[in-house]
Order: structure tokens, then sequence, then C-alpha cells
């Protein structure tokens, strides 16, 4: 098989159990709702930038992709 067809194979079933666990694990862990997290409402706009996610996210795929190539 072609390998750039594996990878979009194996990302696309990545995303989908991601996805799978966002919805499930949503309505335990309020990500996207975190204190720290910037929402502006005005009348007709809903500006939201999730600050705080973002940095919880990215420690947790740095730790992920750190523990992978430690046991790789």
């Amino acid at each position: 098989m072609n390998p750039v067809a594996k990878l979009l194979i194996i990302g696309g079933a990545v995303l989908i159990v991601i996805g799978l666990l966002w919805q499930v694990g949503g309505r335990f862990l309020p990500l996207g709702r975190l204190p720290g997290d910037i929402v502006v409402e005005k009348e007709n706009v809903k500006f939201y930038f999730p600050v705080v996610t973002c940095i919880v996210i990215s420690i947790v795929l740095s730790l992920g992709m750190y523990l992978f190539r430690l046991f790789k």
C-alpha cells in the first residue's frame, strides 16, 4: 500500500477516535470551558478563544509524544 494512503487512513482513524472521546468525555471534562478561556459576547457576535484549553491540550500532547519516543 502507498505510504501516503496508509498515513491518511491512520490519521483519519485517529481523528475519529479523538472525536468520539471528545463527545463522551465532554460531559465529564469541561475542555473549552476552563477558567482563563476568553469569551466576549456582544449583541450579534460571540468571540471565543480557549487559551487555557489550548495550553492543557498542548501539555498532554507533548507528554504523550515524549512517552511515545521514550518507549519506542
